[in-house]
């Protein structure tokens, strides 16, 4: 039988394969159809590059036992130079939205762009996309579901992600914004310094000398407020770089039992803040790359966050040293917060009066009213995220799967507070939430 349907229209017609439709265009009295964009080959202006300098020695190892470090906050020529490198070349662009299907099953983006930059700016860069996926086929399980492999972006699979009360190490969700860095601890410090009394530089030994600063141990749950994005995903496409948009499912939280010492400690040991100090800004010795522009990566928080004891300098999770991949060899672990907050590969903590105004505090991770999108938003109308809302999720039976029972279905999930605070109850819907019956103590982790 002769057909003009084209093929899959049945798929086409309900949304299933948007990609394949054509854009229309109706700024117009009639509608028109746009021709698809065909972008021409990458370009690169080599004498413009060449006018930069020797890479090799501009964006060289700045410390010894620091691989893969850059540092970029301090140095504005540096971040010009890199940028000029970055504007003088084109790159494969980013779809406006994702139409295209995302996999179903261990989703993994290869983070084109991200590696492409750090080749790009080479010297201390060049080598780090593939020593990160290194790190990653040593310390993470062989079961993680890869999402992104660069800057590494993986989860545990369901039947793991409550196997455990404390998720180990190997199996505990990453969410990287940059490269890891590779640092030696023996030729490891950091410096606190902006609005304190008396900066100083601390080496490790220096904060595990328990004659200075007493020692703290705390389980925490970490999330990222990405968790769940591939449903926000397959109903708002959104974005199409790769990191704001890692396709999460339900495994990008984990808990883990910490060892370091108390922020606020450090701070007493600098004299205290001064000059009406209201925020910590954090520096990661990763690499962050934004609109053609590279940095570290830095976010805040509140000194009333501090004060109550409830941001860590750690070292030690789950009685091992930290993984490379989860911070080596010093991390923050904000209690409550984003997982974004937690930085990772700690090398400098300032004091500052105002939230810091780096890209990932100021232009990601914000809350905006449902009647904002792209066409009407501005990043000074969004609300930073600090703490974590109430969120739960349900890892057994899988979505859409059919049970047999006898009047009981046997469920396995996860519900966190946020905040820092112990869920006080969990309550399971089987009718789309319109009756709700409370899970009895006994069947929850211990406090």
């Amino acid at each position: 039988m002769k057909t003009s349907n084209r093929p899959d229209e049945w798929k086409i017609e309900q949304g299933l394969s948007g990609a394949v439709l054509p854009i229309l265009d109706q700024t117009g009295p009639k509608t028109k159809v746009l021709d698809p964009q065909v972008f021409g080959d990458l370009t690169i202006d080599e004498e413009a590059i060449k006018s930069v300098g020797d890479r090799e020695k501009l964006f060289t190892r700045e410390r010894k036992g620091w691989v893969g470090f850059v540092e970029w906050e301090n140095y504005p020529d540096k971040k010009a130079a890199a940028h000029k490198i970055l504007t003088s070349q084109t790159f494969p662009p980013n779809p406006e939205f994702q139409f295209g299907p995302i996999p179903g099953t261990n989703p993994v983006l290869p983070g084109t762009h991200w590696k492409m930059w750090h080749h790009a700016i080479g010297g201390e860069l060049t080598s780090v996309p593939d020593d990160s996926w290194a790190t990653v086929l040593k310390e993470k399980h062989p079961d993680m579901l890869h999402l992104l492999q660069f800057p590494y972006n993986g989860e545990p699979p369901k039947r793991l992600v409550t196997d455990k009360e404390f998720t180990p190490n190997s199996l505990h969700f990453v969410r990287n914004h940059g490269g890891i860095p590779i640092i030696n601890k023996e030729d490891f410090s950091f410096l606190m310094d902006g609005l304190v009394a008396n900066p100083k530089s601390f080496t490790l030994d220096d904060l595990m000398d328990e004659s200075k600063f007493p020692r703290m141990t705390k389980n925490v749950t970490i999330q990222c407020s990405g968790t769940r994005r591939i449903e926000q995903i397959l109903k708002y496409p959104g974005q199409g770089d790769e990191v704001p948009q890692a396709p999460w499912a339900e495994g990008a939280i984990g808990t883990a039992n910490y060892v370091g010492i108390s922020l606020k400690k450090v701070i007493k040991a600098c004299g205290g803040l001064i000059d009406g100090a209201k925020h910590l800004e954090f520096y990661g010795a990763d690499t962050y790359f934004k609109d053609d522009k590279t940095m570290n990566y830095l976010v805040s928080v509140p000194w009333s966050k501090v004060k109550a004891n409830e941001v860590m300098l750690a070292w030690e999770m789950n009685g091992e040293e930290l993984p490379k991949i989860h911070g080596y060899p010093l991390r923050i672990v904000v209690f409550g917060y984003i997982g974004a907050r937690s930085v990772k590969w700690l090398y400098r903590i300032k004091a500052i009066k105002e939230p810091s105004r780096a890209p990932v505090q100021s232009q990601e991770y914000l809350y905006f009213p449902q009647q904002v999108g792209k066409h009407n938003f501005k990043m000074t109308d969004g609300i930073q995220i600090q703490e974590m809302p109430v969120s739960s999720a349900i890892m057994s039976p899988w979505t859409k799967q059919v049970v047999i029972h006898k009047g009981k279905i046997r469920c396995k999930g996860w519900a966190y507070s946020g905040g820092g605070r112990w869920p006080e109850r969990v309550e399971l819907s089987n009718d789309g939430g319109f009756n709700w019956y409370t899970v009895p103590l006994d069947k929850l982790s211990k406090k």
